[in-house]
C-alpha cells in the first residue's frame, strides 16, 4: 500500500512538473507562458484539496516562484487573455499589471547580474602567492635561486688508481678492478700465473689479468 510519505511531493520543481502535467492548457515548463487568472490560487488549492501529494503551502511557493520566473513575466503583455485551470480564457491584462510585470522583470533581471558578477573570480593579482609567482616566471624549474648564470658546481676530484704487478698481489688483498669507466671494489681470492680471481662486493666472482687490476 502506498503511504502519504511515498507520493508527497518534496521538491518545488516537483510540484510544477506536476501542475504542468495535470492542468497542461494552464501551466507549462517550456515555450511561451499564459498569463493566469487573478485568483487562480484559490481555485488551484480547492482542486488539490484531497490530492496528498501537495500541500496547500508547497501550492503557494510553486505559484510564487512560477509567476516570478521570466518566462512568465515576459508572457504578460497588454491586450493578452488571462487563463483559468483549463485554458480557457478569462479577461485581458490591463496595463497596469503589463508596467507592474515588466518592473519586476527589470529588477530580478539586474539582480541576476548582480549575483554574477560578485561571484566572478577577481584573480590573485596583489596576493602573496601571486607575487611570489611573479618573481619566479621564467626560471626554469628546479634551478637554484640566487645562483650566478653560468656558474657550475665543481667536480669531485676522483682518487687516483696504480696498476700492480702480478708479484705484488697476495691472496685476501682488497683491489680495484677495472671493468668499465668506474673500478669495482673486490678481495683477491686466488692468482695463477697472469689471472688473477677476484671477490667483488657485489658477491660476484671473477677472473681478470692483472692489467686491469688497481690499487
Amino acid at each position: 500500500m502506498t503511504t502519504e510519505n511515498q507520493t508527497k511531493l518534496s521538491d518545488i520543481k516537483a510540484v510544477i512538473a506536476f501542475l504542468c502535467e495535470k492542468f497542461p492548457n494552464c501551466f507549462s515548463q517550456e515555450g511561451d507562458a499564459k498569463p493566469l487568472k487573478i485568483g487562480l490560487f484559490q481555485e488551484l488549492a480547492e482542486n488539490l484539496a484531497d490530492d496528498e501529494r501537495v500541500s496547500k503551502t508547497q501550492l503557494r511557493q510553486a505559484m510564487r516562484r512560477y509567476t516570478n520566473s521570466w518566462r512568465y513575466l515576459r508572457s504578460v503583455k497588454e491586450g493578452v487573455q488571462r487563463v483559468d485551470l483549463e485554458g480557457n480564457p478569462c479577461g485581458e491584462i490591463d496595463a497596469q499589471h503589463v508596467e507592474h510585470a515588466q518592473q519586476a522583470l527589470k529588477e530580478s533581471q539586474e539582480r541576476a547580474k548582480e549575483r554574477k558578477a560578485a561571484q566572478k573570480p577577481q584573480g590573485d593579482k596583489g596576493t602573496p602567492a601571486a607575487n611570489k609567482r611573479s618573481k619566479l616566471k621564467g626560471k626554469p624549474s628546479g634551478a637554484p635561486r640566487n645562483k650566478p648564470e653560468g656558474a657550475k658546481r665543481p667536480a669531485k676530484p676522483r682518487p687516483e688508481l696504480k696498476s700492480v704487478e702480478v708479484g705484488a698481489l697476495s691472496v685476501d688483498q682488497k683491489v680495484k678492478v677495472q671493468l668499465g669507466r668506474a673500478p669495482a671494489n673486490g678481495v683477491v681470492v686466488d692468482i695463477n700465473k697472469d689471472d688473477v680471481q677476484v671477490r667483488l662486493d657485489s658477491g660476484m666472482t671473477i677472473k681478470v689479468k692483472a692489467s686491469h687490476i688497481r690499487i
